[in-house]
C-alpha cells in the first residue's frame, strides 16, 4: 500500500470542492510538476558547483555529445537547445568569456562560424554531468530498475507529442 503525499491531499480537496470535475490528471501531472521542481534544484546545485548556469550546461552538453572535435554551428546549437538566436548568442558569449568554448571560422562556409568546446569546457561539462547524475540517482533511489524503465516508457509517451510539436514550431520560425 502506498503512502499519501501532498498531491493526494490537493486532489482530495479539489474532489470535495469541485465534484463536477474529473481531477484524475492531477494524480500524475501534479507529481510530475513537483518532481520537476526537485530536479530543477538538483540541476541548479550541480551546475552552480561548477560555475555554470543551466543554459550554459545545455550548450556545453550539446557540444560534448557531438563527439570529437566537439564543435557545432550556432544553428545546430539552436536546434539542440530550442532557444532563440539572441539567447544562444548570449550563452555562447558567456561561455567564451569563461574560456569554455571558442568561436572559429567554419571551413565549409566562409561566412559561418563553429562553436568549439575547449579543454576547460570539456572538463567543466564532464564534471557537472558526473555531479548531476549522482544527484539524479539520489532522486530515484527508492525506485527499482524495472519501475524506472516502466516510468521512462510512460513519460516518453506523454512527452513525445509535445517534443515533436516544439521541434516543428521551432524549425518553422
Amino acid at each position: 500500500m502506498s503512502r499519501s503525499d501532498e498531491v493526494d491531499g490537493l486532489v482530495t480537496a479539489w474532489q470535495r470542492e469541485r465534484p463536477d470535475l474529473d481531477v484524475a490528471p492531477m494524480h500524475v501531472l501534479s507529481r510530475v510538476t513537483r518532481l520537476a521542481r526537485h530536479l530543477d534544484i538538483a540541476r541548479r546545485e550541480a551546475f552552480e558547483a561548477h560555475d555554470l548556469e543551466s543554459g550554459e550546461f545545455d550548450v556545453l552538453a550539446a557540444l560534448r555529445r557531438a563527439g570529437a572535435p566537439y564543435e557545432l554551428s550556432p544553428s545546430a546549437l539552436l536546434t539542440a537547445n530550442l532557444v532563440t538566436s539572441g539567447t544562444m548568442t548570449n550563452r555562447i558569449d558567456r561561455l567564451e568569456e569563461k574560456n569554455l568554448v571558442a568561436r572559429k571560422p567554419d571551413p565549409s562556409d566562409g561566412r559561418g562560424v563553429l562553436v568549439k568546446l575547449t579543454t576547460d569546457g570539456r572538463n567543466a561539462v564532464d564534471a557537472a554531468l558526473t555531479d548531476l547524475l549522482e544527484r539524479e540517482r539520489i532522486l530515484l533511489a527508492g525506485i527499482s530498475k524495472a519501475d524506472r524503465t516502466q516510468l521512462a516508457d510512460v513519460l516518453r509517451k506523454i512527452v513525445l507529442p509535445f517534443d515533436q510539436v516544439a521541434v516543428t514550431e521551432f524549425n518553422d520560425e
